[in-house]
């Protein structure tokens, strides 16, 4: 009898033990971060009276005789199942979604604790500790790469209060835009200004005095409709018949000369078998200038800033006549948009007086952005395009400029202007290559000189950058990478632990990352309070890397991880736990009954 008295008492023990395992749950029902806790109940050694036999013969076996000892509690496990995410209004709560726990530290990373509270906030100091105020561990931005490297060895999270960016020069500017290769065109500039000897006047987008002339074939008419001159012989000199272009006559067909179009650069500026072949502006300008020289009276032909060719009779009291006419054989169909720009030449043209043809266009584009040099100063960067040519590859020159006093390399007093470049395109419209990979910029303001500053077309074959379609030029992206002098004004957190600062220059990126520990075993560590567990022998090595990676779960901001306590089955659980206890209770009566009885025998 004094088993069973004894069976009770280890049974009201033990449901003692759940009793305050259960209790300790549901106080902790509002803890953030809590894990839940059960109680293993096992039973203690029975009392064998008679082992088991085995069958012998025709007897058979027997079960052995024993007598349960009782219960005991041979151990308590923690569940770490997910406890559900509650969106908070501080930008620094961070609970994870998922398996892992935060590193936490109050030795400056000596030893380690870890935890699922992720109610943070930066100290004084600007250390990023919990309400414990321990250190929550990760990895620092390495302030000469600018890069947070979690590769290395987990550190303190420190923000200094008060933090600024120096300001960053400028790299690298990256284009993405399209230069037409339409025959209709709406953005377009007149033709290089040429005067009536071959003399260099101005350009009209740089100002400055260029000895660039354009190719005839390119250009556009008013409208900004393409000529699209062709020549279909013309690089044949024994049969040069067959370029387009135009027939001028000077005194009523006494001196006629066929202006025809040519791709042949040793061709262009001659006279093969009476017919005169021209491929850019000036070998035009000068063919007119040369037929005009010889009329009666003489002319001079000049192109102004407009674009447009000029003829001026300075002969006084003579007027001058002009007969323009399309060229139109059996080896040439008529080009009426090249000839109809002329034709407003044509007539009587009085002494001292001059006459003009349309303007004579090239298709263009500009883009520009603002860099910044070492002092964060801001400087604008401007880039005009202009289609150059037309054959096994487009090609479209490009010239580069800043505001004085910086200088790019320019011939002074323009070193702030950089002709020379050209970006050519293959039959697809991807871009193949440009001369001019990069400026050396020199801003003459105290900030440092020599700023190398590199231009990103896109990758030479493909169609990530600038491309020529058959679609309007525009600038569809723009951008660079430097930045000026900021302060810190803000700090969020994304899903991969990272603190992302936002500073007063617009610019963003990464302070530190949270680092977040994983382990074989989350049921072998040991609770050291404050929402804090220690590594144990059987919880195995912490495993520290970055949110969302190797099994980690990830990161999310503004929210905390709630207990996992069901409160409703806890309840319930105390109920078990209760009738446990009185039916222990009742096995001790009982048996203290039966010893009455076997007292009351004596008497």
């Amino acid at each position: 009898m004094l088993k069973s008295l004894y069976s009770g008492i280890s049974g009201l023990q033990s449901q003692q033990i759940a009793m305050d395992i259960e209790s300790n749950n549901i106080a902790n029902v509002s803890t953030i971060g809590y894990k839940y806790s059960r109680a293993n109940f096992s039973d203690l050694l029975a009392q064998t009276s008679q082992i088991s036999t085995a069958p012998q013969g025709e007897l058979g076996g027997k079960n052995a005789v024993q007598i349960g000892l009782g219960t005991t509690v041979n151990s308590v496990t923690r569940i770490h199942s997910q406890g559900s995410i509650q969106n908070t209004d501080k930008n620094t709560d961070v609970a994870i979604q998922g398996d892992g726990f935060f590193v936490v530290s109050a030795d400056g990373g000596n030893t380690y604790k870890y935890s699922r509270s992720g109610d943070f906030k930066f100290d004084a100091a600007g250390n990023f500790v919990d309400n414990n105020g321990f250190i929550v561990q990760g990895w620092a931005r390495d302030k000469t790469t600018g890069l947070v490297d979690a590769t290395a060895p987990i550190t303190n999270i420190n923000v200094p209060p008060g933090m600024t960016t120096p300001a960053s020069a400028s790299s690298e500017i990256t284009i993405k835009a399209n230069l037409s290769s339409s025959e209709l065109v709406t953005q377009f500039a007149p033709t290089r200004a040429l005067d009536s000897v071959g003399g260099i006047t101005v350009d009209p987008i740089t100002g400055l005095p260029t000895e660039k002339t354009e190719d005839m074939g390119v250009m556009f008419n008013s409208a900004g409709e393409a000529m699209q001159l062709t020549a279909t012989d013309a690089t044949d000199p024994a049969n040069p018949s067959g370029g387009q272009g135009m027939s001028v006559s000077f005194d009523g067909g006494v001196t006629t000369q066929n202006f025809r179009y040519t791709t042949d650069t040793t061709l262009a500026g001659t006279v093969v078998n009476g017919q005169y072949f021209f491929r850019t502006t000036e070998d035009l300008r000068a063919g007119l200038q040369a037929q005009a020289a010889v009329a009666s009276p003489a002319a001079t032909v000049s192109i102004n800033a407009l674009g447009k060719f000029e003829i001026s009779n300075g002969a006084t009291g003579t007027p001058l006549t002009i007969t323009i006419a399309s060229i139109s054989d059996g080896t040439t169909v008529a080009n009426t948009r090249f000839t109809d720009t002329f034709t407003t030449l044509g007539g009587s043209l009085p002494a001292d007086a001059t006459k003009q043809t349309q303007s004579i266009n090239a298709a263009t584009h500009s883009t520009s952005i603002d860099v910044f040099d070492s002092l964060g100063s801001k400087h604008t960067v401007k880039i005009d395009f202009r289609k150059q040519s037309v054959g096994a590859t487009t090609d479209w020159d490009y010239t580069i400029s800043v505001p004085l006093p910086g200088s790019i390399g320019g011939i002074a007093p323009n070193q702030n202007i950089l002709e020379g470049g050209t970006i050519s395109f293959n039959s697809n419209g991807a871009m193949m290559g440009a001369t001019i990979p990069s400026i050396t910029f020199s801003p003459n303001n105290g900030a440092s000189g020599n700023q190398t500053i590199a231009f990103n077309f896109g990758v030479s074959g493909s169609f990530g950058g600038v491309t020529s379609f058959d679609n309007p030029s525009a600038t569809s992206g723009i951008s660079q990478d430097g930045y000026p002098g900021g302060d810190l004004v803000g700090i969020r957190i994304d899903q991969s632990g990272t603190l992302i600062g936002s500073f007063s220059n617009g610019r963003s990126f990464g302070l530190a990352q949270i680092g977040m520990a994983k382990f074989t075993n989350n049921e072998g560590l040991v609770s050291d309070g404050g929402n804090t567990y220690l590594q144990s022998a059987n919880s195995g090595e912490p495993i520290i890397g970055t949110a969302a990676t190797a099994g980690r779960g990830f990161m999310q901001a503004s929210s905390l991880e709630a207990s996992n306590v069901d409160l409703s089955k806890s309840l319930t659980n105390l109920i078990i736990i209760q009738r446990g206890y009185q039916a222990n209770g009742k096995t001790i009566t009982t048996s203290d009954t039966l010893l009455e009885t076997l007292l009351g025998i004596k008497r």
